[in-house]
C-alpha cells in the first residue's frame, strides 16, 4: 500500500513549461480552473523558437526542463509546448511517470480529442510549427480516435516568432496569417486545431480569416480538466482555501519575459528568475 500523501506534498506546485511565453495561455486557464493550486512556469526563451529544431534536440530540452521543475518541487508536469510534446512526450513519461510517479500532461491529445468531438464534416485543419507538423503527432492522435477523419496540416514557421516578438501587428503580419489560413479555407475544413500555444493570441484574426462557421480548438480548458483529474486521482490536489501562488522562471531576459508575458497571461507577473539549462544557456 502506498504511503499516505502529506499536506506538504499536496502543496507543491504544478510545473508548466513552454519554449517561450506562449504557454502562458495554458497557464491562464489553469489559474482560472484551479485557483487553489500553486504553479511554477518555465519559459525557455534563450532557445526559442522550437519550431525548426529536430526531435532529438527537443527531447533533450524537454528532459532538462522537466528535471529543473521537479528539482524545484513540481508534483505534476504540464508540457504547454506543442513542438516539445510532439517530440518528447514518450521520453518524459518514461522518466517522470514510470520512473518517479509524476504525471506528465501535454497539449496534443486533449486538442485532438476536442477536434474529433467538434467536427461535423470530418475535415480538420491544423496550424502548427514545422516540427509539430513533421512529427505527425496530431495525425496519429486523430486517426486513433477516428480513422475516417482527414487532417489538413499547415506548417507556420513565422507565426510563433511574430507573436513572441510583441505587439502591435502590422499589415505584413496580417498578410502572413492570411496566407497560412488560405489552404484550410480551400480544403473547406470546419474545425481548426491551433497547434501552438502562441496562436490563441491571434485567435480573433484567425477566426475572421477562416470564417465564423469554423471551430477553433485551443488547449487551455482541456488541459486544465486533465490536470485537475490527475491531481485528484493521486490525492495531490492542494489543501489550500485561498488563491495559490504562481511563479516564473526563464532562460533568457527576465524583463523581456515579464513585459510580454503580462499580455499573454492577462494577469500580473511578479519577479521572473533567470535560470541556466544546458550548454549555451547562461545562468
Amino acid at each position: 500500500m502506498p504511503a499516505p500523501v502529506t499536506d506538504a506534498e499536496r502543496r507543491r506546485p504544478v510545473g508548466v513549461f513552454d519554449s517561450g511565453v506562449g504557454g502562458l495561455t495554458v497557464l491562464h486557464e489553469l489559474l482560472v480552473a484551479l485557483p487553489h493550486e500553486d504553479f511554477l512556469y518555465l519559459g525557455d526563451t534563450a532557445r526559442f523558437p522550437y519550431g525548426e529544431r529536430g526531435p532529438a534536440e527537443l527531447e533533450r530540452y524537454a528532459l532538462e526542463i522537466g528535471e529543473a521543475l521537479v528539482e524545484r518541487g513540481a508534483k505534476l508536469l504540464v508540457v504547454a509546448c506543442n513542438s516539445a510534446a510532439a517530440a518528447a512526450l514518450p521520453a518524459l513519461r518514461e522518466r517522470f511517470e514510470a520512473g518517479r510517479g509524476i504525471d506528465v500532461i501535454a497539449v496534443v491529445a486533449p486538442e485532438a480529442q476536442a477536434a474529433v468531438v467538434a467536427t461535423r464534416t470530418g475535415r480538420i485543419g491544423l496550424l502548427a510549427t514545422p516540427a509539430t507538423v513533421a512529427s505527425g503527432a496530431y495525425e496519429s492522435a486523430l486517426v486513433a480516435a477516428d480513422p475516417h477523419l482527414r487532417l489538413h496540416a499547415v506548417a507556420c514557421p513565422d507565426l510563433a516568432p511574430i507573436i513572441q516578438g510583441g505587439f502591435p501587428y502590422d499589415e505584413q503580419v496580417v498578410d502572413t496569417v492570411r496566407a497560412y489560413c488560405e489552404p484550410l479555407r480551400a480544403a473547406r475544413v470546419d474545425t481548426v486545431i491551433l497547434g501552438c500555444t502562441h496562436y490563441p493570441l491571434v485567435r480573433p484574426m484567425l477566426q475572421r480569416m477562416l470564417g465564423p462557421g469554423v471551430t477553433l480548438i485551443v488547449p487551455g480548458a482541456a488541459i486544465a480538466r486533465r490536470v485537475e483529474s490527475a491531481l485528484r486521482a493521486r490525492g495531490l490536489d492542494s489543501p489550500q482555501d485561498g488563491e495559490g501562488a504562481y511563479d516564473f522562471l526563464c532562460t533568457g531576459d527576465p524583463e523581456a519575459f515579464r513585459r510580454l508575458g503580462t499580455r499573454f497571461l492577462q494577469m500580473p507577473l511578479g519577479e521572473v528568475v533567470r535560470v541556466g539549462l544546458g550548454a549555451g544557456v547562461a545562468a
